[in-house]
């Protein structure tokens, strides 16, 4: 793609955010023509961009003459955040335990499809440290944190196609490097996203037994020897028992998984 292609796309992306933000909890209904005094675009730039969030569901029209509201993939989002944040909050005493035992980078993530986003973080207080902050997402077959929760996902081996695919992660191989974290319980990466650092994860579930995302620790390679990454997976697997109990696992009768 050109870079005026990109540009272009850019801006489109931008000129569309402030079109969602100007709706408010007084004008949650608005016409066209009152969107245009509040974003600076031309009409026909307006309409463009009001048909694509429609067609992509942030938008829905009504009424006649034509007024527009916030639509369910708004509200979609609005819950996926929501529910990221009473996570995070549930799971900060864990965190910090974890964090004060280990002095590492501390962190949650949890599954959006073929990412994964990460809803908390305690970064090392050392000089030397890795950290990706609140909102970073990766593809969920990169990285401890990420493999952590997919190995128990029931994902297909058409699905792990479709997430690898472009990472030139080997599907067969990554099917191996799941079935292997079943077996142990925790995900490991080495120098895999940033040259010299070290990460181990383990995933959490919720009250169905189903995975609801993974907490990981990373640090880098002259502090985590073997030894040292064996006491951590230790306590991060008693933490995330903590954590799955927190959020009602095993109070419909399941066994760990």
């Amino acid at each position: 793609m050109a870079t005026t292609d990109k540009n272009e796309n850019v801006r489109a992306v931008g000129r569309a955010l402030e079109i969602l933000l100007a709706f408010t909890a007084q004008d949650f209904e608005l016409s066209a023509s009152e969107l245009l005094k509040r974003v600076d675009l031309s009409r026909p730039t307006l309409y463009r961009l009001l048909y694509t969030l429609q067609e992509h569901g942030f938008l829905i029209s009504v009424g006649e003459p034509q007024r527009f509201r916030l639509g369910a993939s708004v509200a979609r989002l609005a819950h996926v955040w929501t529910s990221s944040l009473d996570l995070a909050a549930v799971a900060e005493p864990v965190l910090r335990r974890i964090w004060r035992a280990t002095g590492e980078t501390v962190a949650m993530f949890l599954p959006q499809r073929e990412l994964r986003l990460c809803v908390a973080e305690l970064p090392s207080p050392q000089p030397l440290n890795f950290k990706r902050g609140v909102g970073y997402t990766e593809r969920i077959v990169r990285g401890a944190s990420g493999r952590a929760i997919l190995a128990y996902a029931g994902a297909t081996a058409d699905e792990l196609s479709s997430y690898a695919k472009g990472t030139g992660i080997n599907p067969k191989e990554l099917e191996v490097e799941l079935a292997r974290t079943r077996k142990r319980g925790w995900a490991s990466s080495h120098s895999e996203l940033i040259p010299g650092a070290v990460a181990v994860a383990v995933p959490f579930f919720d009250r169905n037994a189903a995975v609801a995302g993974s907490i990981g620790v990373f640090g880098p390679e002259v502090r985590l020897g073997a030894e040292r990454l064996k006491q951590i997976t230790k306590l991060l697997q008693e933490e995330s028992k903590n954590l799955s109990a927190m959020l009602g696992y095993g109070s419909k009768d399941t066994s760990a998984a």
